[in-house]
Parts: structure tokens; C-alpha cells; sequence
């Protein structure tokens, strides 16, 4: 079949998981939950497997189990109570925090009996508002302790966002801080929320607020609001038991980034979810006891569930937690961390990788690396160029740099190259291979028809996997309007992302499926044409947006940061158009290039590639609470009007 890898690539053990998953995905998951039981404890093991019905499916039914108990209480009694669970460092004020995981089944504890007496009962929803930080880490586990569903916000998000979130989630009861800093610049979190409750209309119970900055005013409602020492105080004479979960009730909801309508509250539950992430941390990161493992993610995205709190906690590791940007107060933060820590693996965005490269090489070279066994990039593609700097350059090969791709919705990888099993040859700019259990195609958005390799077409997956959020918190219709229905005659998972297969069937993703431009009838897509910029020494990151053109149906425009070393001129635009056209193909009609200082970006660090396309056909912007920094689209505002004149 077109999907199939090549056999000759595939390692033994490897192969095995591949074509057990494929001829059998319930018993494989099933055996795979049954061989995990040394760090994932049930209570009550399951009845069943897996159901699929009425449009509705589940894992694991009838199983008992709880996520903080696997992660925090079942590695104590393993005897990991004196190892280090996190080490939270804050970037702007130098702060350096270690738990161990004893001290940190003592905070869960404390935090569950306060989370009890301030009334918060099983199935209630808890906003989150907090930087990453011990307290937000343990406020989340402790939710999951007691049954209540965790809201983590990420704490940038503006009021409008989270009166979004608290809406979709129906949260009653919100966790935040007084304050933070970014690049040294102080943020009132306390303010923002008091921005958001003005919005929401909804019923608030309760705002607990953790003080760390106390040269900050803030305002406080009687009755309304309460400050963390006291609310810690409501745990006496609480129970902090473990709430022994079934397994598909919720641990969380997860809002996607909301770029192009109302965010969509993804749902994670206890059985499925901590499954997944746990074999993804086996197979596709090769976490173990010993790694100091650091994502650089913030607990407001998927990486930050996934693999900044439960992924690393489920494997009975060190997880680094990271609070402030990577060049404040200095250009080698993130450096000096893995350098202090002894950082055994790193997760990184391609936006952070780029960022990196943008203070130079000079900053790395200050550090001593040798710790480091493995970095992943995720997020968006990592473009070759880009890749080469940090595989090649900074590391100098001594280590593998693994691109892999997986979705809030995924709660875990879905492709990517199995550095646990066994690592495959890394091709630059793929995001590598379907992982075990994952059985996918890409298909025609038209009919369903599997595409040929180097066709592009809609990257599918054929069934439910445990990682996969089973539906949208109070709209299972949209759910499957938006995820299952979409390809004619086919029930299967909508990924949204457009992408093609090659000959080893390795996956290219080329951007998402409204974001492939068509050209004279030739498909192409905005992240290939921006890979073949970043390939010329003068660009460090671009974005392309297509615009219509009556000739050619539509043509490419491109909007470009430059390195250090290079200045804007037309020369150089002529330079990087002719540069696209060889290293694409004549097809490939760049119409103009403008020189930008900075991209529009989510705050997870995603282009957002509709506010370009928007802003060429002078349409509504929609809402842009996720944007990173407001500055860029008055930019890519007055780029666009130079490009029609």
C-alpha cells in the first residue's frame, strides 16, 4: 500500500510494534497499557479495551486509575522520594527551586485538602493562571488528585482570551499571581483577570492569588477574592486522598490556540491520556529515570501537559521548568541551563531554535554541551536550514536534533523518528515516520484517495488512538463536524495539516490545508516555499501567504527577517526571488518580498499565516488575543501596502 515504509529501513523491534498496530489497533494498545503497568498503576484494571459507539469512542472502560497518583505518589513508594522531580528556574528574577519527588507528594497533598475546603468537588473545572512555576505545576497535579479539571491558561493570554477559556470551560474557581516580569518589564496577572471577570459573565467562586511580587499593587474583592496562604489554610481537617478515577473521565481542557475562530476546549482523560504520553516518552524520547529532561515549553500548550509535568513525572525523571525568555537578562539563558543543570535531553520550537540562532553561535560556544544526548523540535516544521545550524553547527553532529509533529488534539506525537526503539536516518525537514499504533495516509480532501508519493494531499489518521482527545468539552457535534466528517464517505481523523509522503514513506508536512497555494495548478505549499528562503544565509525566518494573480490563478508573497549580517535592499529581494525560483522550480512565481523585523506569531510561536493572507484582502483580523507581539501586524500591514502599489 502507498502509506507502507520501506521494510528494509525498519529495525526488527520496530517493525514488530508497526505491523501489530496496523493489523490490530485495539489489541495493540491494549497490550501496550498491560506492559506499562511498572509506572502506570490501576486500581481496577479494565473491562474492555476500546468501545467506538454512537460517534462517541473510549479506553480502557471500566478501568480505575489516577494520573497524580502514577506520577507522584507510585514514585515515592518506588523509592524516588529523595530524587529531584522539578527544577524551576525563573530567567527574570534568578530564582532556582528543586523538588524532590517526597516534597513533592506533600505540596500535591496540601494543595488537594485546600482545593477540598475551598469547595472544589470532583468533575469542577479550575482555571489556571500562573507562570511555569512549582506552584502551577502542583496546583495542576493536585486538581487531578481530587478528580477536578485543571484550565491551565498560559500567562500571557490577555483578558478576552481567558474570559474565552473560563466561558468554554465553565470554570468556577481561578488560580492565579500577582505579578510577573518579561524582559524585566513587570505584568499584572492579578490585573489581567480582573480585565477578564469584567468580560466573563459566568459565576466566579472563588480567585486565589499567589503572591511573589509584592512591590506590585493589586486589588482584592471582598468576598470574591483570597490570597494563597489562606487558601491554603482551607485544607485543615480535609481529606487529601487520591479520587480514584474511571478511566475516561477528564484530567483537562485544553483550548487550542483560537487563531481563526472561538477556541475549541479539547478534553484529555485519566486511562487514555497518561497511556500515551508515557509510551510517546519511551518510544519517541527515550525518557528514563536518569534523564534531566528540558522542555522549554510553557504548561499553557500541550508540551508544557505533556511533557514539562506528566509525561517526565510518569517516567521518574528530573523535569526543568523555565519561567522567562531565553535572551533576558542575557542572550545564553537557555544555554546556561542546560550547561548548570547537566541536561541530558532538550525540547525546543523552531522558533525558539531561530531565535537562538539569531544571538549566534558565539552564545552556545560560551557553554559546555557535553550532556546533552538528544534534542526534538516540534511545533511547526523545522526547516532544514535551520536544523543544519543546530545539528551541524552548535552540535557538531555529536548528537541527533529529531524533528516530530503532534497536535493539541494528540496530547502526544504522531510522527516522528523513534529514538527509544531505534533512530532512522533523519531526513532534514521531516518530521520522520507514523509511530507505532498511529495508522495514517494522506488522502485527497476530494474523495479520500490514498496520494501517491511527492502527491500532496490531507494528512489522515484511520482510527482512534489513547492519546486522542475523544471530544470538545459541550460540543461533541462540532467535534465530529470538525475532526471526523470533513473527507466524503470516510470516517477518519482530520488532521488539517496538508502534507505528502516519499518514497520511504517518510511524511513532509508543507503547512495547514488552507494555507497550500496553488500556482498555475501546481500545489505548493507556504512552508516549502519559506524553507527555500531560509536557505539563503541572508534570511532568518520568513512567512508566505498566497495572493490572487489573474495569470496564474495565485502567487506567493513573502515577507522576510533578515540575519545580523545582511540589510535590506531591492538587489537582495531580486537575489531571494531568483534563489526560491532555483531552488523550487520556474513554477514557484514569487510576486514580492518585503523585509519585516518581526513575524506574527501565536505565543506558542506558530506564523499565523491568515493574518498576512487578511491583511492582503483588507479583511477582519478576527481575534488576535493569542498573538505574540501586537507590533508585527501594524508591520506586515504597511509591507502589504508597499506590495500593492
Amino acid at each position: 500500500m502507498s502509506e507502507e515504509i520501506k521494510t528494509e529501513m525498519i529495525p526488527p523491534k520496530l517493525d514488530h510494534l508497526m505491523k501489530k498496530g496496523k493489523k490490530d489497533f485495539k489489541a495493540f494498545w491494549e497490550d501496550v497499557a498491560l506492559q506499562s503497568q511498572d509506572n502506570i498503576h490501576w486500581f481496577k484494571k479494565w473491562d474492555k479495551a476500546f468501545s467506538w459507539d454512537e460517534d462517541a469512542f473510549k479506553w480502557y472502560l471500566g478501568g480505575i486509575t489516577n494520573i497524580c497518583y502514577n506520577c507522584v505518589d507510585y514514585n515515592v513508594k518506588k523509592g524516588l522520594a529523595g530524587k529531584a522531580a522539578f527544577i524551576a528556574e525563573s530567567g527574570e528574577s534568578g530564582d532556582i527551586d528543586v523538588v524532590t519527588y517526597g516534597q513533592l507528594l506533600v505540596m500535591v497533598k496540601q494543595y488537594a485538602s485546600a482545593l477540598r475546603g475551598m469547595g472544589v468537588k470532583k468533575g469542577d473545572s479550575v482555571a489556571i493562571y500562573i507562570t511555569t512555576c512549582i506552584e502551577s505545576v502542583v496546583s495542576m497535579l493536585a486538581c487531578a488528585r481530587i478528580g477536578a479539571i485543571h484550565v491551565a491558561i498560559f500567562a500571557g493570554f490577555s483578558g478576552k482570551a481567558i474570559a474565552d477559556r473560563l466561558e468554554l470551560s465553565e470554570a468556577k474557581y481561578i488560580l492565579t499571581q500577582d505579578a510577573t516580569s518579561r524582559r524585566g518589564k513587570p505584568i499584572s496577572l492579578k490585573g489581567i483577570i480582573d480585565q477578564a471577570l469584567e468580560i466573563y459573565k459566568g459565576e466566579i467562586k472563588q480567585v486565589v492569588v499567589l503572591r511573589k511580587n509584592k512591590d506590585i499593587e493589586i486589588s482584592m474583592v471582598k468576598g470574591r477574592d483570597i490570597y494563597w496562604k489562606d487558601f491554603l489554610k482551607l485544607g485543615k481537617g480535609q481529606s487529601s486522598e487520591v479520587e480514584k478515577m474511571e478511566a475516561n473521565e477528564p484530567i483537562f481542557l485544553l483550548p487550542t490556540s483560537g487563531t481563526t475562530a472561538m477556541p475549541k476546549a479539547t478534553v484529555h482523560n485519566h486511562g487514555g491520556y497518561q497511556i500515551y504520553i508515557y509510551i510517546m516518552g519511551k518510544w519517541i524520547y527515550g525518557l528514563k529515570e536518569n534523564d534531566v529532561w528540558f522542555s522549554t515549553s510553557d504548561i499553557g500548550w500541550i508540551v508544557g501537559h505533556s511533557y514539562n509535568v506528566y509525561g517526565p513525572l510518569l517516567s521518574g525523571c528530573t523535569s526543568v521548568l523555565y519561567t522567562g525568555t531565553p535572551d533576558y537578562p542575557n542572550k545564553d539563558m537557555w544555554w546556561d541551563v542546560i550547561e548548570r543543570n547537566k541536561v541530558t535531553a532538550l525540547w525546543i520550537s523552531p522558533t525558539g531554535v531561530r531565535g537562538l540562532m539569531k544571538f549566534g553561535i558565539e552564545e552556545a560556544r560560551k557553554h559546555d554541551l557535553s550532556s546533552l544526548e538528544r534534542v526534538f523540535s516540534a511545533g511547526e516544521v523545522l526547516n532544514p536550514a535551520v536544523w543544519q545550524w543546530l545539528q551541524k553547527d552548535v552540535l557538531e553532529n555529536r548528537i541527533p536534533v529529531i524533528d516530530h509533529m503532534w497536535q493539541t488534539e494528540s496530547a502526544g506525537p504522531v510522527i516522528g523518528n523513534p529514538y527509544g526503539l531505534s533512530l532512522l536516518p533523519i531526513k532534514p525537514g521531516s518530521a520522520g515516520i507514523p509511530v507505532p499504533g498511529i495508522n495514517m495516509d494522506v488522502v485527497s480532501e476530494k474523495d479520500g484517495s490514498s496520494m501517491a508519493p511527492g502527491e500532496k494531499g490531507i494528512f489522515i489518521i484511520k482510527n482512534p488512538f489513547p492519546g486522542l482527545t475523544p471530544t470538545i468539552w459541550n460540543e461533541h457535534k462540532r467535534y465530529l463536524q470538525e475532526y471526523w466528517e470533513k473527507i466524503p464517505s470516510m470516517k477518519v481523523y482530520y488532521s488539517g495539516d496538508a502534507s505528502y509522503k516519499d518514497e520511504d514513506g517518510y511524511i513532509w508536512f508543507v503547512g495547514r490545508s488552507d494555507e497550500v497555494i496553488k500556482i498555475s495548478a501546481h500545489r505548493v505549499g507556504t512552508v516549502e516555499i519559506e524553507n527555500a528562503l531560509i536557505s539563503h544565509p541572508a534570511v532568518l525566518e520568513s512567512g508566505v501567504s498566497g495572493v490572487p494573480d489573474d495569470m496564474k490563478g495565485q502567487v506567493a508573497c513573502a515577507f522576510v527577517v533578515l540575519t545580523n549580517d545582511y540589510s535590506p535592499s531591492e538587489e537582495l529581494k531580486k537575489e531571494l526571488i531568483l534563489h526560491v525560483r532555483k531552488t523550487m522550480g520556474p513554477f514557484v512565481v514569487v510576486r514580492s518580498i518585503e523585509f519585516v523585523t518581526i513575524l506574527p506569531k501565536t505565543r506558542s510561536g506558530k506564523i499565523m499565516r491568515r493574518v498576512m493572507k487578511l491583511l492582503w484582502e483588507n479583511k477582519d483580523l478576527g481575534d488576535l488575543s493569542t498573538i505574540e507581539e501586537a507590533t508585527s501586524v501594524n508591520e506586515i500591514m504597511e509591507a502589504v501596502k508597499k506590495m500593492q502599489r
